[in-house]
């Protein structure tokens, strides 16, 4: 499914963020995100992109009069203007096409380990590509121990639906998305009841993040619906961008229907996994994760984490405190985004919410909540309201404390240079920058 973490470092062909590289050993899906210019009818830029388009044709219309009337003595016209012209009409073919067009071609593509297999894809096959390749790599990997990890282009804007699963939910397009999203997760369920893995595999169902409130069309919400938490996707520390779902199944060794209220983390994953596997986490770093089957088996009551860190980009917004005495969770709010308008919840006018800068507000000192009591973030507290208030925040500035002191300074992966286009390091399966390709033929 979706990588979205970069493949190539310093040539086209060096793959070193190549999921290969990172300790997989089989991938295929789209080694970039999901941008609304891989679907035929983008949303951003459609009426531009048209009048480009039309204007290119009526300068091709212009030249080939030209040349044709030219060559025919129909009417005098100097080699020269065609030339100009022709030139002209190339040059803002270039300037619109490659702001536009070649978005696509470059960035919508399909690899299946190193290879390209579709330049730009064809999402109206990828739903069925994706399922294909998870059910068939189960069906080779069955009779060994397997890790599969799907990540699907579901449910993410542009909202890539097939014909069968439009119009299915009530609540639109989005809707229709998660409709599909779930059949396809039963389909993966079904397939490992057949092959009679059902008690001998851990699943684990989960999203990156809340919902993608800024994403609408008209009055459409495009990017989900967070219910009571506030805020959404790239807020930072608010509560509607952090909460997700989590489901878990394996039967005969964790209970049907138990229902956990815990703070965990997606960087669970990776030592529960290794737990599960038999292997040991590095002992040579800080790790950042637990493992989940203590809490999810019932050995134990209470998360391991006892303070999560909640950032935006490379600065900390918000810390969440578990305080395991009483069970209370705390959460202080170092910064958080502007909205846009001011009680809209969202960061509307700038289309996404900033992590620095003029977009984000500070708080000194921080807006506490007791999520406990509070979960939608709608009271801070403060000395006057909460008696525990000054203990909290002296514990919570600590645990920041001791939190920085483990970090180790790396290179700045987000810096303007890491995140600019380099014509050197595209993916193309062709000669660049005319890169077509598709598997089938």
């Amino acid at each position: 499914g979706k990588w979205h973490m970069g493949v190539n470092c310093k040539t086209r062909h060096d793959h070193c963020h190549h999921p290969l590289n990172h300790g997989f050993d089989y991938f295929y899906g789209m080694p970039f995100t999901l941008l609304n210019e891989c679907t035929d009818d983008p949303e951003l830029a459609k009426s531009l992109q048209e009048t480009y388009w039309f204007y290119t044709q009526m300068i091709i219309v212009a030249v080939f009069t030209l040349v044709i009337g030219k060559l025919a003595n129909l009417f005098p016209v100097k080699w020269k203007i065609i030339i100009c012209l022709a030139i002209c009409g190339l040059l803002h073919f270039i300037s619109w096409f490659s702001s536009y067009g070649f978005t696509k071609y470059w960035n919508c593509i399909l690899m299946r380990n190193h290879d390209i297999t579709e330049q730009p894809m064809n999402l109206q096959k990828t739903t069925s590509n994706m399922l294909k390749e998870a059910i068939t790599f189960i069906e080779r990997n069955k009779h060994r121990p397997f890790l599969l990890f799907v990540s699907l282009l579901h449910v993410h804007t542009p909202l890539v639906t097939t014909e069968k699963f439009q119009g299915r939910s009530r609540h639109g397009l989005y809707g229709d998305n998660v409709e599909e999203m779930d059949w396809m997760v039963g389909r993966l369920l079904d397939v490992i009841d057949k092959e009679d893995l059902k008690n001998t595999t851990f699943i684990y169902f989960a999203s990156d993040h809340g919902g993608f409130l800024e994403a609408r069309r008209g009055n459409s919400q495009l990017g989900g619906w967070n219910g009571m938490y506030k805020g959404g996707k790239g807020m930072g520390g608010w509560e509607g961008g952090i909460r997700v779902p989590g489901i878990f199944r394996w039967p005969g060794m964790l209970p049907a229907g138990a229902v956990i209220d815990e703070p965990t983390s997606l960087m669970d994953i990776y030592p529960t996994v290794v737990q599960l596997a038999g292997g040991a986490v590095p002992q040579d770093r800080v790790m950042d994760g637990h493992t989940l089957l203590p809490l999810l088996q019932g050995t134990e009551q209470h998360s391991r984490h006892e303070f999560l860190f909640h950032y935006c980009g490379v600065f900390l917004h918000a810390v969440r405190w578990h305080q395991r005495d009483s069970g209370t969770i705390w959460k202080a709010h170092y910064a958080t985004p502007v909205f846009q308008p001011e009680a809209s919840g969202a960061c509307f006018k700038r289309g996404i919410c900033p992590c620095f800068g003029d977009g984000v507000a500070h708080h000194d000192p921080p807006l506490l909540f007791n999520l406990s009591q509070d979960p939608s973030e709608a009271n801070p507290l403060s000395a006057d309201t909460e008696p525990l208030f000054d203990t909290v925040m002296r514990r919570i500035r600590r645990a920041v404390e001791e939190h920085r002191r483990m970090l180790t300074p790396v290179p700045q992966q987000l810096s303007p240079y890491n995140n600019i286009w380099k014509p050197w390091l595209q993916p193309c399966c062709g000669t660049f920058p005319f890169c077509w390709c598709h598997e089938e033929n």
